[in-house]
């Protein structure tokens, strides 16, 4: 017996609890099956805290719900929320009242001999205590969510300091994209008269400003921050909210007024003495009622705590998606810079290739005419004016013409030639 491992489980919604034997390295899955059938709460809508807010792992075997420790497995809890629910209607009915109790409850005037008034009011101040802990157990169970809330809202501050930076970091990006491409712009505008165009890489640019004014949408995070920013001061709010801390002053007060009477009753000599249960009555009645105003005020706090926690769990997917989204209109932003840059280099290639080959024409052209040329140009002799028709061969200069013309065909071979060297060197260098 001393070696079993019993859990017990707070169900919050009901304020009731559930005692479960465990079994030897039984799973969590399975001991919520059981947790199912004895309370009606779904397994899939069944959270399981830890008195530290920690939800139960299901990776891990149902006896991790038990500790070791000084308080024992007796005293420690589980508590056991229904994710479908955010309203909780409490307060719930106080515990039963024993026989004897209402008995004297029924009629406080009643005179009893102190023997058994001892025992009637020591079921009283039992039951007196009970109330107070059934208080504690839940504000504890209370206690549990907030703490639960608190690491939600952890996990949500880090996530939307992460959206938060990549907006940033996407923003920078998109003003440097903006600024560049507006130059790259100006400067292929001016140079277009008289150095390389090209309509096609000019229409893809422009489809890149306009696609990453689309990406601009991405960094948008504003109602995301909003909300989040109304969250955490609600969140705030509820930490300072008096239900947040204990209520039970006054039933612990009269938890030591209804143990300070029956010590009083102890004393009493036991002969055949008779008295009533006023004062113990009265004190039962005020810690049922105070029990029922501090159980309100803290079902009130319990389904506004879980109101925001739901709230979290529904921003966290949408925190998500707009990550995704920065981090996709990021990658775009990057790749376009990237695409534009080689497309610049590529168009200083073409540029110094065209110069090269413009360079190598003329140098040809020039070592090639110059020699020549005197050989075929027509002759003056002296400072007189030649006349129109002297250029033209006489009979007598048959040969001469002869000569001029096999010349002149010489010189056309060789300077195709050499046209035809320029075009093989500026192909092979377009290629390479």
């Amino acid at each position: 017996v001393l070696f079993l491992q019993i859990v017990h489980i707070l169900n919050m919604t009901s304020a009731k609890i559930v005692s479960f034997l465990l079994h030897p390295e039984e799973s969590l899955h399975s001991l919520q099956n059981r947790i199912e059938f004895e309370t009606g709460i779904s397994t899939g809508n069944q959270e399981l805290l830890l008195e530290t807010g920690i939800c139960l792992d299901p990776r891990k075997p149902a006896s991790q719900c038990v500790i070791d420790g000084v308080r024992g497995w007796d005293s420690y809890m589980v508590y056991l929320f229904d994710k479908s629910k955010t309203v909780y209607d409490g307060p719930f009915a106080s515990r039963s009242l024993s026989d004897c109790v209402n008995y004297i409850v029924q009629d406080s005037k009643i005179q009893l001999p102190i023997p058994q008034l001892r025992k009637v009011w020591a079921e009283a101040v039992h039951y007196v205590i009970g109330l107070k802990e059934d208080y504690s157990r839940l504000f504890q169970g209370q206690r549990a969510a907030m703490l639960s809330l608190l690491r939600y809202n952890a996990n949500l501050i880090k996530m939307k300091n992460n959206m938060v930076s990549a907006s940033q970091q996407l923003k920078a990006k998109l003003e440097f994209f903006h600024q560049s491409i507006r130059l790259d712009l100006e400067r292929y505008s001016d140079q277009m008269a008289y150095g390389i165009s090209s309509e096609k890489m000019l229409k893809a640019w422009k489809e890149m400003e306009e696609k990453a004014s689309q990406c601009a949408q991405a960094e948008d995070i504003g109602y995301l921050d909003e909300q989040i920013m109304a969250l955490h001061t609600e969140i705030v709010e509820l930490q300072k909210s008096p239900y947040a801390r204990r209520q039970g002053e006054v039933m612990e007060s009269l938890e030591q007024r209804a143990i300070d009477l029956y010590k009083q009753l102890k004393t009493r000599p036991p002969d055949h003495a008779y008295s009533d249960s006023t004062d113990m009555v009265k004190i039962i009645v005020q810690t049922v009622q105070s029990q029922d105003r501090v159980l309100k005020e803290l079902f009130g706090h319990l389904s506004k705590l879980l109101g925001c926690k739901q709230k979290i769990i529904d921003l966290l997917p949408e925190i998500e998606v707009a990550l995704n989204n920065i981090k996709e209109a990021d990658n775009s932003v990057m790749q376009m810079q990237g695409k534009r840059q080689r497309e610049i280099w590529h168009l200083l290639k073409i540029a110094c290739t065209q110069s090269s080959s413009r360079s190598l024409v003329s140098s040809s052209l020039e070592g090639t005419a110059s020699t020549p040329a005197a050989t075929w140009l027509p002759q003056s002799s002296g400072n007189s004016a030649p006349h129109p028709l002297s250029s033209l061969a006489a009979p007598e200069d048959g040969e001469n013409f002869a000569d001029m013309i096999r010349e002149n065909v010489n010189y056309l071979e060789l300077f195709s030639s050499i046209l035809q060297e320029v075009r093989q060197e500026q192909n092979s260098m377009m290629v390479s």
